[in-house]
């Protein structure tokens, strides 16, 4: 498989297991509290196998990267956080910084 399709999928667990991490209140609720551990285990494996192949430092900035966008954007749509022109430029200088990193790097 691709690792930048690997990585993708990474992101998403990783995405997937900061929102339990939201949802288990200090780790007080089982399931989601189950959920932080399986997905971010998930998450950490799959980075791994992109690691095979791809720049550490390229990999690393991406998946940090483009999860705080994420999770930023998840947080004002499903838990009200709010929303200002600094948060929006941030995630726009994630995004570009994101993009700028993927170009630069060798193909894999």
């Amino acid at each position: 498989m691709n690792p930048w399709w690997i990585l993708a999928i990474a992101i998403l667990l990783e995405l997937s297991g900061t929102v339990c991490l939201k949802l288990s209140h200090g780790f007080s609720r089982l399931l989601p509290s189950i959920g932080v551990v399986f997905l971010y285990l998930g998450s950490f494996s799959l980075m791994s196998f992109s690691l095979k192949t791809l720049e550490v430092g390229i990999v690393y900035a991406i998946w940090s990267g483009v999860g705080t966008a994420l999770i930023a954007v998840v947080g004002v749509l499903a838990f009200g956080e709010s929303v200002t022109a600094a948060k929006i430029l941030g995630l726009l200088m994630i995004v570009g910084g994101t993009f700028l990193l993927r170009m630069a790097s060798s193909p894999a």
